[in-house]
Order: C-alpha cells, then structure tokens, then sequence
C-alpha cells in the first residue's frame, strides 16, 4: 500500500435504563405523560440550525440536511447524525418517536458500521468532522449527542489566518482561472510539504492527518492534504467533497458542472533521496482519467458517490 490513512472512529452507544425498582410502570408512565412531556416540543440547538458558515449543501440525496429530529427509521436517523455534524454542534439532543421500537438496535448497529459514518464525515467541511461521537440512549427515547471535533476552535483561527496569509503571498485572488488559482496553492502544498511515513504505525511527532500539520509543521498523509485542500476549495466557494476508499482518501471539486479529482498526496510523491517533486498527475482529472491511472487505491464506491460524473 502506497499510502495509508487511519480513521479516527468511535461511536459510543450508552443505554441509560431507569432501575425498574425505583420507578414501576405507573409511576414511570406518570412522569413520562406529565413531567417529561409526551411531546418532547425542546430539542436542543435546534434552533440555530443553518446557522454554521461552514455548512456544506447536499451532495447525496439519501443523506440529507433534516429539521425531523424525532426519527421513526434508520434513514431518519442517519439524516439527524448528518444534519448534526453539517451544522458543525459539539452536542445536539433529539428524541426517537414512540413508534420507533428499533431505535436504540439501529443506533447500535450504525455505531458498528464504520465505513457509514466515515462516509458522512467526507460530506462535510473539514471544520466540521469528527474524531468520536458519543450517543447516549435513555429510557425516555431521549438521545443524548457529544462530538469531539477533529478541529478546536483554536485550530480554525490558526488556519484561517495562516490559508489568508498564503493567499495573499501567493498572489492567488490576482489569477482569472480557477484552475489556475487551484494549481498554484496545489503547487504551494506539494512544495511545503513531505509524506508523514511514521504516521502510518502511530509513530509520528506531527498532525499530519490535519490541516494543522500539512500548514504549520510540513509533514502530511492523505488526510492532512485532502483537508487543507477541502478548506481552501470552499474558500474559493467550489463545491467539494473528499472522496475516501479503504485505503486513501482525496478531493473532488465541482468546476463548471463538471466534477474533477484532485490528489495531492500522489502528486507530492515519496522520494527516497530526499527531492521534493511535485506533479500534476492527478490534478483537476475526470473520473475515467483517475481510474485509468490507478484502481488499487482510486476505486471508490460509484453509488455512494453516485453525483461525481
């Protein structure tokens, strides 16, 4: 394997179970019809929902932005997770509805399946992923939602100024073409930047799975470029999305209707004298293109990344 990424994965499943020798069925129904209120009418944070400047727009029609956060299935469910992590909360409350008898099965079986919720996290804004999510189920149906992001509010000021600063060093807003634009912070990366070998056996002294890393200490792997690519893509208002198989992870970015591959980890190539490279093999490429350069590492899942053409 040429390159490798680690997922940072952990979705955490509390069931928190009123002691049944406490609370009898009739005082338990009690509470729940005239204390805690059937209705459930507060949802925390919900009202400052579309509020997150760094909130993407939908790219998969099957995982969508939702204002329903009393899901009755798993589909509902799964658009809670997005719309949650989209908004960019750190914690968020929802309740499943009474009828949803499968609710704290299907959180369970989707705290399982990693490559789900690894998918969901490539549908947001880098700022906006996460590192764990902890779900809490208690026996009102209320779900409790705690997310520790992948980037603290101290990280994003620090890149925000430090992309700012590269833009204006490199002249990026005084170039007409996209593409151009594209290339040149491309090139910046690629020239900054070496391939965090230690990263791949946790061994590494840099956050070279991070913006963090690919920025500010030039040392990177997949994810680092694909993220600090990601955050310089939306900057110039593209529509953009990481694109993740098994093994790697990159960006595509919509250009004119056209969807294009960008990967800058294989464009900034390993070599072993020590030379920095930079390529532009796998720069602003189609689809057909990718594929017909490499399979081993490129071949992503065609229908849950069914709009990239």
């Amino acid at each position: 394997m040429k390159k490798l990424i680690t997922f940072l994965l952990c979705l955490i499943i509390t069931l928190d179970v009123m002691d049944s020798n406490i609370f009898n069925n009739v005082i338990y129904t009690y509470i729940k019809d005239n204390v805690i209120n059937d209705k459930y009418s507060i949802v925390f944070n919900s009202d400052t929902l579309n509020e997150n400047k760094y909130m993407y727009k939908e790219f998969n029609i099957n995982i969508k932005n939702t204002t329903n956060f009393y899901p009755s299935n798993k589909e509902e469910l799964l658009n809670v997770y997005y719309t949650i992590l989209n908004n960019g909360f750190d914690d968020f409350v929802y309740y499943c509805s009474d009828e949803y008898s499968k609710c704290l099965s299907d959180i369970n079986d989707i705290s399982k399946d990693s490559n789900t919720f690894t998918y969901i996290n490539q549908l947001v804004h880098p700022y906006n992923t996460f590192r764990t999510i902890q779900s809490k189920y208690k026996s009102n149906k209320r779900v409790d939602i705690e997310i520790e992001k992948k980037y603290t509010q101290e990280d994003i000021t620090k890149i925000e100024e430090k992309m700012n600063q590269i833009i204006n060093e490199l002249n990026i807003n005084n170039y007409n073409s996209i593409n151009d634009k594209i290339r040149v912070f491309h090139d910046y990366l690629a020239s900054t930047n070496k391939y965090d070998k230690a990263k791949e056996i946790n061994n590494s002294d840099y956050h070279s799975d991070t913006a963090i890393g690919t920025l500010f200490e030039g040392y990177s792997i997949c994810s680092g470029y694909s993220d600090t690519m990601a955050i310089f893509l939306s900057k110039l208002n593209l529509e953009n999305v990481k694109v993740i198989t098994k093994k790697h992870v990159w960006n595509a970015v919509k250009i004119n209707d056209t969807w294009y591959h960008i990967d800058l980890t294989w464009d900034d190539p390993i070599v072993y004298n020590g030379d920095d490279i930079i390529s532009h093999d796998y720069f602003l490429i189609t689809t057909d293109e990718l594929l017909r350069k490499d399979v081993s590492e490129h071949d992503f899942d065609k229908d849950l990344y069914y709009f990239i053409k």
